[in-house]
C-alpha cells in the first residue's frame, strides 16, 4: 500500500510541529525582531494542537478507539493523543518561560526553538509506534536535537560538557536498545507492537515458551528484554543508567533541562509502556518483578543522593531520578492483569496520572529557577537566601512545587503518589508502597531544606527584588495553577488518564 491522505492526517500534528520549526528558522532570517518570531512559535503551536484534539474526536467515535497508519507503524488512539497534547503543552510554557533565558543567545533564539520543535516531533512519535522500527527512528529523531541544545551555552564549558555526554551515553544506550529489538525479532519473526491485521501478528501473539521455568519462557526473548530495558532505562533516568542526568541537567541551559526533565521523561514511559503492555503483556509476571526492584532502587538513590547537592539543577536532576521511581511503581503494577487482581488499568491510569501532575509541578519549580537565576546568575541553594523578602511572588510559587514533589496535600504530587502506591498495593507490592512513602519522607529533607533557605536565611550582599517578565509569569502562574487544580480536582486529569489507559488496553 503506497502513501494515503488518511496517513498524512494521522500525522499531522507531527508535521504541523516540523513545519512550524522550519517556518520560525526562516521567519528569523527575514525578520530582525526577534519578539515577533517567538509569537509565531507560540501562537503556531495552536495549529498542531488543534490537530490532536481533532484527531481524539475521530478516534473516538471509533468502534475500536483507534487508527492504524503507514501500514500499521503508526497507531493512534487516546492513549498516544493523550501524550501529543501533554507535550505539546509542555512546549507551549517552556518556550513561554525561556523567553528571557533565551537572551543569552539572542541571535540563535529560532535555531534553539526549531531544535526543540524537532526533538518533540519525535518524541510525539513515540508513543503512536506500532512497531519496533518506528519507536527507534523517532527515538533518534527526539535525541539528536537534544545533544545540540544541551550544548547551546558554547562559551561555557559545562554546556559542551553536557552535550558530550549526552551524544556518548545516548548513543550507547541506542545500539543496547537497537540489539535488544534484533533479539526480539529473531526470537518472533515479527517487529509489530500493534498487530495490525490477522496476517501480522505482533510480538505478542508469536512469543513462544522454549524453557519452562526460564523469565519469559525463551533465552532470546529474556536476553532482548533486557537490553530494551537498559536502552530505555537511560530516557527513563532509571538506576544503574542515570548517571547522566545530574551532569547533563547542569550544564545544559536551564529550558532544556525543564524539557528534559518533563518532555522527554513523559514519551519515554510511554513507549515503555506501549512495548511493554502490548508486545510483552503475556509474560508481564516477569517483567512486573523486575521493575519492582528497580523503582524501589531508582527513588531510593535519587533521594538519598540530593541530600548532597548545592546546585539547584543538579539536585532537580536527582529529583527526576527519584520521581522516575515512583511512576516504576506503577508500571510495576501493570502486571496485575495476569493475575486476579483486574485488568492492570489501575496501574496505567496511575502512571499517566503521576506524568500529568508531574509535568505541572516540576514545570513550575523549572520555571522559577529560570526566573531567579536568570537574574542572579547564582545556581546554589545558598543563592536563594532571602527571597522570600526578595520576591514573595516567586518564593511563594517554587516553595509551593516543592511541597507538590514531597507529595504534601492538598497539591497534585499528593494525589500522584496516592494513586501509585494505591495501585501498587492492590497489586500485591505493599512492600514497595512502604518503601514509597519512606522515600517521599526523605524528600520533604532537601526540597523543604529550600524553602528553610529562602524564607529563615537572610540574603547574602545583593538583596535587590527579584521577578520575572509577563511571559515567564504567566507560564509559572498557569503551572501553579495546575498543581492545585488538580491536586483540589484530580477528576479531570483522572478522567483523560482513564481515556487513555483504556485506550492501550484495546491494543491487544
Amino acid at each position: 500500500m503506497g502513501l494515503t491522505s488518511t496517513d498524512i492526517y494521522l500525522i499531522s500534528p507531527e508535521l504541523a510541529l516540523a513545519g512550524l520549526a522550519l517556518a520560525v528558522v526562516l521567519l528569523d532570517l527575514a525578520l530582525k525582531n526577534k519578539t515577533v518570531v517567538l509569537g509565531v512559535a507560540v501562537v503556531g503551536l495552536l495549529v498542531p494542537i488543534a490537530f490532536a484534539v481533532s484527531l481524539w474526536v475521530r478516534v473516538d467515535g471509533l468502534v475500536f478507539a483507534r487508527e492504524t497508519g503507514f501500514n500499521g507503524s503508526l497507531v493512534i488512539d487516546q492513549f498516544a493523543i493523550f501524550f501529543k497534547l501533554l507535550l505539546l503543552g509542555i512546549l507551549v510554557l517552556v518556550l513561554l518561560a525561556s523567553n528571557e533565558y533565551t537572551g543569552r543567545f539572542r541571535r540563535y533564539q529560532a535555531e534553539f526553538t526549531g531544535l526543540v520543535f524537532f526533538s518533540a516531533t519525535g518524541l510525539m512519535l513515540l508513543p503512536a509506534a506500532g512497531d519496533l522500527i518506528t519507536v527507534y527512528v523517532a527515538l533518534e529523531l527526539a535525541s539528536l536535537p537534544i545533544v545540540a541544545l544541551a550544548a547551546f551555552l558554547k562559551m561555557q564549558a559545562r554546556s559542551t560538557e553536557a552535550g558530550l555526554k549526552y551524544l556518548v551515553l545516548s548513543g550507547v544506550s541506542s545500539a543496547v536498545l537497537l540489539y535488544g529489538f534484533a533479539l526480539l525479532y529473531a526470537a518472533t519473526g515479527t517487529m509489530r507492537i500493534v498487530s495490525p491485521s490477522a496476517a501480522e501478528p505482533s510480538i505478542a501473539q508469536m512469543l513462544t515458551v522454549t524453557h519452562a521455568g526460564l523469565p519469559f519462557g525463551n533465552v532470546a526473548v529474556l536476553a532482548g528484554v533486557v537490553l530494551v530495558l537498559a536502552g530505555f532505562g537511560f530516557k527513563l533516568s532509571m538506576v544503574p543508567f542515570q548517571m547522566w542526568t545530574p551532569d547533563v541537567y547542569e550544564g545544559a541551559p536551564t529550558p532544556v533541562s525543564a524539557f528534559l526533565a518533563v518532555a522527554s521523561k513523559s514519551a519515554a514511559f510511554a513507549v515503555v509502556l506501549r512495548v511493554f503492555y502490548s508486545a510483552l503483556g503475556d509474560v508481564s509476571a516477569d517483567w512486573s518483578l523486575v521493575f519492582a526492584a528497580l523503582a524501589a532502587v531508582t527513588m531510593s538513590v535519587g533521594n538519598l543522593v540530593a541530600i548532597a547537592q548545592s546546585n539547584v539543577k543538579r539536585l532537580l536532576g536527582y529529583s527526576t531520578i527519584a520521581h522516575a521511581g515512583y511512576m516504576l511503581v506503577g508500571v510495576a503494577a501493570i502486571a496485575a492483569r495476569a493475575g486476579d487482581a483486574g485488568d492492570g488499568s489501575l496501574g496505567i491510569v496511575s502512571v499517566l496520572f503521576y506524568l500529568g501532575g508531574y509535568a505541572a509541578m516540576n514545570l513550575a519549580a523549572f520555571f522559577a529557577v529560570i526566573a531567579i537565576t536568570n537574574r542572579t546568575g547564582n545556581e546554589t541553594v545558598r543563592g536563594l537566601a532571602g527571597l522570600g523578602q526578595r520576591s514573595p511572588l516567586l518564593a511563594g510559587m517554587l516553595a509551593f512545587a516543592l511541597v507538590s514533589l514531597t507529595g504534601i496535600p492538598p497539591t497534585v504530587g499528593f494525589m500522584g503518589k496516592l494513586f501509585v502506591f494505591n495501585a501498587a498495593i492492590n497489586t500485591g507490592y505493599t512492600w514497595l508502597a512502604v518503601i514509597g512513602v519512606i522515600n517521599s519522607v526523605v524528600s520533604a529533607y532537601y526540597y523543604l531544606n529550600i524553602v528553610r533557605v529562602m524564607y529563615l536565611q537572610p540574603a547574602d550582599g545583593d538583596a535587590r527584588p527579584v521577578s520575572a517578565n509577563a511571559p515567564a509569569t504567566v507560564a509559572l502562574a498557569f503551572t501553579s495553577i495546575a498543581v492545585l487544580l488538580f491536586g483540589l480536582w484530580p477528576t479531570g486529569l483522572l478522567d483523560a488518564a482513564r481515556a487513555a489507559a483504556t485506550a492501550l488496553l484495546q491494543t491487544l
